[in-house]
């Protein structure tokens, strides 16, 4: 098999801190039963919770949500703006110690700092919806390199959503949402947004390389799926399965890459009428008031689908 060389992301990577402000403000967390998950498979499969590794660490959503079982925490990211609200935001791990949050590639997984992430010394690696953007053919090698024998990699990622029929004319205001994405929104999704819409069906796994990462145990993989197909879809996504008023929706539908590349493109309309996104709530509000919703009243409710990869580096 050929490993697959993606282009490089160029779109969260780019961040100011203005837009990881935003994102850091309006991207959901997860739900702490993800985490648990997590964790015990670690643990109980012999992991311990010395140093926790966040490759794609963003503002530092999952670094902050792990490290009270950590004793050492470090967050790593590309993009200086969301290492800089990153640090802002700060964060301790179980020891007090302040979370190190360091710009780096997950292609490069700390080898550039100074100190650097050394071999054999990270108990736990974490990706948290970053892994689609990552390319696995560096990437693997390098987390069997840092992880410690018995030491895991756990990748997860968040994919599509789906309304709940409970929601007035939800048949309808589902069809209008994806008739935008396909004709507004399908030239700005590019093949990382697709693993992840896709579970990670297609992602390379160490064993598939040419030449494989043999460190890293295929027979310990396990994947775990939430959603239509899966199950407890509201144990993904702190507040998964809740209603969402639209001005939250539009807030999180901002922090997307599909809607941050559509505005890159079109400077003169992002923020005023003509936003995709604006667009889309008015097809909402419009299609929730034919259903009989008063105006302002007008929410949603999904199921999301979710998707968690862990392996664990040989003993």
């Amino acid at each position: 098999m050929l490993n697959p060389t993606p282009a490089a992301e160029k779109t969260f990577s780019s961040f100011d801190k203005d837009k990881a402000a935003n994102y850091a403000q309006n991207r959901r967390g997860y739900h702490p039963n993800l985490y648990k998950i997590i964790v015990d498979h670690h643990t109980s499969t012999g992991g311990q919770l010395d140093t926790l590794l966040d490759i794609g660490c963003g503002p530092g959503i999952a670094a902050r949500d792990l490290a009270p079982h950590f004793a050492h925490v470090i967050g790593l990211d590309p993009s200086e703006g969301m290492i800089n609200t990153a640090r802002g935001l700060a964060g301790v791990s179980s020891t007090s110690e302040p979370i190190r949050f360091e710009i780096s590639t997950a292609e490069d997984l700390g080898l550039n700092l100074s100190p650097p992430v050394e071999d054999s010394s990270v108990d736990l690696i974490v990706a948290a919806t970053a892994a689609h953007w990552f390319d696995m053919a560096r990437f693997w090698p390098q987390a069997a390199r840092v992880l410690k024998p018995g030491g895991t990699a756990a990748i997860w990622s968040v994919g599509d959503s789906r309304l709940d029929p409970s929601v007035p004319n939800s048949a309808a205001i589902m069809a209008a949402i994806d008739e935008i994405n396909e004709r507004v929104l399908k030239p700005f999704t590019v093949p990382g947004n697709r693993l992840a819409q896709q579970l990670y069906v297609d992602l390379p796994l160490p064993w598939a390389l040419t030449p494989p990462v043999a460190d890293l145990d295929e027979a310990t993989f396990c994947r775990k799926e939430w959603g239509p197909n899966g199950e407890n879809s509201e144990e993904f996504f702190v507040g998964g399965g809740t209603t969402t008023d639209l001005d939250m929706l539009e807030k999180m539908m901002g922090t997307t890459s599909q809607v941050h590349r559509w505005r890159d493109a079109h400077p003169d309309d992002a923020g005023t009428d003509r936003d995709v996104v604006k667009i889309m709530r008015r097809e909402i509000e419009r299609l929730s008031q034919e259903a009989g919703v008063e105006k302002g009243k007008e929410a949603l409710k999904g199921s999301l689908t979710g998707v968690l990869l862990m392996v664990k580096k040989k003993a």
